[in-house]
């Protein structure tokens, strides 16, 4: 949040949910919930990007990609601790309500 922008973010995926395959939906999750806004938007451009997925994908655990200033050890703690429920309930919302297929992306926007 800032005085001009807010950004949200909502998981739809379209395959099964599972703990290998939601690690970066996991990692912006924690991100969001346990850091501060200057920190959130370096670590979410390096997470965004296709070699750390990859990475990722390969087992890299994803407290090396911690950039410096964040609460390396709030974010591990949460990201360990952040279950599959919370993806699930996005997932649901995001079909029931949204009415999106699986997978697909929307942008919601809200003025103030």
């Amino acid at each position: 949040t800032s005085s001009h922008t807010r950004l949200g973010i909502l998981n739809n995926p379209s395959s099964k949910i599972q703990e290998d395959n939601t690690a970066i939906a996991r990692g912006i999750l924690a991100a969001f919930l346990t850091q501060n806004n200057s920190n959130l938007k370096s670590f979410l451009s390096k997470l965004s990007k296709e070699e750390t997925a990859k990475s990722l994908a390969a087992g890299t655990k994803i407290v090396k990609f911690v950039i410096p200033g964040m609460d390396g050890d709030t974010f591990e703690k949460k990201y360990n601790t952040l279950g599959l429920d919370i993806i699930k309930t996005h997932q649901m919302f995001c079909q029931e309500v949204l009415k999106l297929l699986p997978g697909q992306m929307a942008v919601i926007s809200n003025g103030r």
